[in-house]
């Protein structure tokens, strides 16, 4: 616990008597705000005063989620995912997330620092929580190379490689990979790969049309567990040889798990995450009438490749979850007529991650709340150069708190979210965790599921 000299000063907010969970633990306390900070954090009942009081008592108090892994209007498969920057954010706010990270991702012949123009220019006039953006590579040369510093020093420090996609021109071969890591550990950037082996899922894939089949279900099954763990292994090895700091995005199998506690066990500092998706969906889903609406790449897998990324979490092998939010209507999901190679791949998330965290984690004793706030705040804000401004309370950090009363209970209905998807593959459960009050540096821009904030308040986020 800590105490400023706010003491001696009126507070503009304090919040009072709440259980305070951080990366250290869990204790009673009160948080002062001034302007956009935190300023004290005092004991319960400490006569502090405040112009504005919030009383948290019976409740938990949370630094804001950081999600690090959303797409807003992505252009994809034919068709624009369905939440831009305005309701994208807005369903991040009511979910308790307050800081997110989307992609700039380079066109063929296009500067990365271009790139990365254009999408803030889409991004600033909409987005209502605060931001930043990976800079995705997919057209290596002397010149993006050169650009790559120039990415660093305005503020974007992490840099996403596709090895799959090559059908879509987004792919990174091996040779250019193994530069992009070079590169990355000398500008002391995080390279983040998308893990899959395209060959692979090309036999598969061609294996399964050879039988006459198209099914929803064929969309797991040409993307086999190895196809994954066969590329996180090689990603890791190529980005060991030059110490790069690498960061495997949406981590679903077991031996891909696996791979990466063994690099960790050696030393080498890998970093993951994976998605609720991977950890609360299994592949049956694809059986269901409507299987094409829960298509992502990586697909949902085993109980058995749950089981262990729950573990992975509590382990630290997992550092972060996040939610690879690209959202479609159903509409847009039957735009594959019955052929799981055009089914518009992504699921909606980014308002439900933390409620299925704290439902499915902490409420069954799969993760700590200790975990709980390591893999939704202050491992997210470490690893991508927000920490502390962002991920912690603590003096001086942005007031970006959250306000949850753990005994309350929401069913999941698209009805009642914010997003534009008019499904949640999450339809009918019941979770709690959904915050009380959602506050962006010391503003309430959420208040028991309406949304408060406005569209262009958020903030892009410079990184170290």
């Amino acid at each position: 616990m800590s105490v400023s000299r706010a003491e001696n000063f009126k507070m503009d907010v304090l919040i009072e008597n709440g259980m305070i969970l951080d990366e250290a633990g869990a204790f009673e306390g009160s948080i002062g705000i001034v302007g956009e900070r935190i300023v004290g954090i005092f004991s319960p009942e400490s006569g502090i005063e405040a112009r504005e009081k919030i009383d948290a008592s019976g409740k938990l108090v949370l630094p804001g989620v950081i999600d690090v892994h959303v797409h807003m209007q992505l252009p994809v498969s034919g068709t624009t995912s369905a939440d831009d920057f305005a309701s994208g954010s807005a369903a991040a706010a009511v979910g308790g997330v307050t800081t997110m990270i989307d992609f700039a991702t380079q066109k063929k012949g296009e500067s990365l620092l271009d790139t990365i123009e254009k999408r803030k220019a889409q991004a600033d006039p909409k987005v209502a929580i605060d931001y930043s953006l990976h800079c995705a590579i997919t057209d290596w040369s002397i010149k993006t190379r050169r650009e790559m510093s120039k990415v660093v020093k305005g503020g974007i420090s992490s840099f996403k490689l596709f090895m799959a996609y090559e059908d879509r021109g987004w792919m990174t071969d091996d040779g250019a990979l193994f530069e992009v890591f070079q590169e990355s550990a000398l500008l002391d950037a995080v390279a983040g790969v998308h893990a899959e082996n395209p060959r692979i899922i090309k036999a598969f894939t061609q294996k399964a049309l050879s039988t006459g089949r198209r099914g929803a279900s064929l969309h797991g099954l040409s993307r086999p567990n190895f196809s994954e763990s066969e590329a996180v292994q090689r990603a890791i090895y190529l980005a060991s040889l030059s110490d790069a700091r690498v960061y495997i995005f949406h981590m679903t199998t077991r031996e891909a798990c696996q791979i990466v506690e063994e690099w960790r066990s050696q030393g080498y500092p890998v970093a993951a995450e994976t998605c609720p998706q991977f950890l609360v969906l299994t592949a049956d889903v694809y059986k269901r009438r409507n299987g094409h609406l829960f298509a992502t790449c990586p697909p949902v897998r085993t109980e058995d490749d749950c089981a262990y990324l729950w573990g992975g979490l509590e382990k630290g092998v997992v550092q972060v979850v996040s939610t690879d939010h690209c959202s479609f209507t159903r509409k847009q999901k039957d735009r594959w007529k019955g052929d799981f190679r055009k089914i518009p791949c992504g699921l909606p998330g980014v308002e439900t991650l933390l409620p299925l965290l704290f439902t499915e984690g902490l409420m069954t004793g799969r993760i700590t709340s200790t975990t709980l706030v390591e893999t939704l705040c202050s491992n997210p804000a470490k690893i991508f150069g927000l920490y502390p401004q962002k991920g912690a309370i603590q003096i001086g950090s942005d007031a970006d708190l959250i306000i949850i009363d753990p005994g309350r209970e929401t069913k999941v209905s698209a009805r009642n979210l914010h997003m534009k998807s008019d499904y949640s593959p999450y339809e009918g459960t019941a979770l709690r965790g959904f915050p009380e009050i959602t506050m962006l540096r010391g503003k309430v821009i959420q208040r028991d599921g309406e949304f408060l904030g406005k569209k262009g308040d958020g903030k892009f986020l410079k990184r170290d």
